[in-house]
Parts: C-alpha cells; sequence; structure tokens
C-alpha cells in the first residue's frame, strides 16, 4: 500500500489523518484518508485508501477495476474536515456492497446536500484532471493498475443535464464555463 500513499501524497499532500470504516460496514470498505498541503494551494483532500483490494466489475466491459476515489474541496468555516470523509465511506460502502465499478461521467446521488446552503447533492465521476496526467493511474506493489476516481460535487441540474446529454456535452460545459469545482457552496452552471 506504500506505493498507492506515496502517490497520493505527491499530489495530495502529506496524510495528516484517517478514518477507519464504520464496523458495520461491509468487508471491503477502506479506511478513508485526509491530505493537507497538497499541489492545490488551500485545498484538503481526502482518498480512500485500500478499496484497489476489492475488484469492482465494469458494467460496459464486465472487467474488473481497481478503484481509489477522491473528493477535493476549499475548507468550509467553522467545519474543520467538511464532509468529503463520510461521504466517500458512503460512495464506497455502495461500491462493494454491489460490486459495481464507478465510471467516468457516472453521477451518484447523496441523500443531502454536501455543505449547509449548498445545492450540491450529487457527485460527478471524472478523470481527476485539477492534477498532473499521471496522477490518473498507479501501479501498486502486487503490479496492479489503480484508477483514480475523482468525485466532483455537482448540483440538480447539472446531474439531469449529465444523464440527458451525457458527460462529454457536460465536460465541454464545465471546461467552457470554468466553475470552481473545489467550492462546496458554488452557483450550478448554466445548462
Amino acid at each position: 500500500m506504500a506505493a498507492l500513499v506515496n502517490h497520493l501524497e505527491a499530489r495530495l499532500g502529506r496524510m495528516v489523518g484517517s478514518w477507519s470504516a464504520a464496523e458495520q460496514s461491509p468487508p471491503g470498505t477502506p479506511q478513508v484518508g485526509y491530505f493537507t498541503g497538497g499541489a492545490l494551494e488551500g485545498v484538503q483532500s481526502f482518498a480512500t485508501v485500500g478499496l484497489f483490494s476489492t475488484p469492482l466489475v465494469s458494467r460496459t466491459s464486465g472487467r474488473h477495476q481497481h478503484l481509489e476515489l477522491l473528493g477535493c474541496n476549499r475548507p468550509l468555516a467553522g467545519d474543520e474536515y467538511g464532509p468529503f470523509a463520510g461521504v466517500l465511506e458512503y460512495v464506497s460502502e455502495r461500491l462493494v456492497t454491489s460490486g459495481d465499478a464507478v465510471l467516468r461521467g457516472d453521477v451518484i446521488s447523496l441523500p443531502m446536500p454536501l455543505a449547509p446552503g449548498s445545492v450540491l447533492s450529487s457527485l460527478y465521476a471524472s478523470s481527476p484532471v485539477y492534477f498532473d496526467d499521471d496522477f490518473a493511474e498507479v501501479v501498486v506493489e502486487n503490479g496492479t493498475t489503480v484508477s483514480v476516481v475523482w468525485l466532483v460535487p455537482i448540483g440538480p441540474s447539472e446531474a439531469a443535464f449529465v444523464k440527458e446529454k451525457g458527460w462529454p456535452e457536460f465536460e465541454r460545459e464545465l471546461v467552457r464555463q470554468d466553475p470552481d469545482l473545489l467550492d462546496l457552496r458554488r452557483r450550478e452552471i448554466t445548462l
């Protein structure tokens, strides 16, 4: 697991803490690491550490996928860690229970918005494009290639747009409008 942690720390900063899966979590639910001081100034990052050891199946190819999930945000005043530790545990539990991989362009609905005063209540699965291209994959000690999936908070109209128009069109709009995807209280883009 050292190769994975080194890979994450090279971009996200030092892992300064972690949360183990809750006792009642399904087997295979990973811990969630907390990283600060990384390549994105003023950003805190959270990533699963160990999800890759549960092979998940791609619904499009039928192949096993080995994944780690990433969530990043600018800290919220009065909330030291923000929502991502719990959110990544929630999503991980769903994945290990279903055995299904999350794929680029997938939208995951959450039971509530990510932060008070926020409309962002879903997550969009993407490549970690705010980082260098090599961050998207890492080969760990046993030779397994692990993909890093960035879970980007999105709002209801954005989620509906992805489902209706598809992820390539949504990503074109993100590039065109360039919202701050690290702001948990951002407004939805105009669609």
